[in-house]
């Protein structure tokens, strides 16, 4: 493959690491499509590995990201239903505040029912735990986007 095609390439991944930092577009999925586009132009075995890699880490990436900051917001005392009506919140945010809406809307829900439920003080406990979770959500996506970001990256070279 040609050195300036894979420069192309590899500007679009990094397009989706900036994507997963600013939420604007879904950063890892624009990875694994911009992947897939570069596994479809090198059409060799070499190429289709490091797609079928990137798809199962990002399928992990997914289910991690979710899963371990669920867990500690859990074992910190926050019901389901908080992490119910922060997730509503985070969406709705996402529609109304460009940027910055998902997560200012899933921590403002989260501090709204817990403030219903337990009152300000304990409140602001459990939304600083929310934040930690955005936090380790963010980073086990943009970990998960830079490991991609890596594959095609030897991948390209290696070809």
């Amino acid at each position: 493959m040609e050195f300036p095609l894979d420069m192309l390439f590899l500007l679009g991944v990094a397009i989706g690491l900036v994507g997963i930092l600013v939420p604007v577009m879904p950063g890892t999925l624009l990875i694994l499509a911009v992947v897939a586009g570069w596994s479809a132009v090198v059409n060799e075995p070499r190429g289709w590995a490091v797609l079928g890699f990137v798809a199962v880490l990002i399928a992990l990436s997914t289910v991690v990201k979710y899963a371990v900051p669920g867990r500690h917001l859990r074992n910190a005392g926050v019901p389901t239903s908080s992490i119910l009506l922060g997730a509503v919140l985070g969406i709705v945010g996402f529609f109304v505040v460009p940027v910055i809406g998902l997560p200012l809307g899933f921590v403002l829900g989260i501090y709204l029912a817990e403030h219903r439920r337990v009152g300000h003080t304990r409140a602001r406990g459990t939304t600083v735990t929310a934040l930690k979770a955005v936090g380790l959500s963010l980073l086990i996506e943009l970990t998960a986007g830079l490991i991609a970001a890596s594959a095609l990256f030897v991948g390209a070279i290696t070809t």
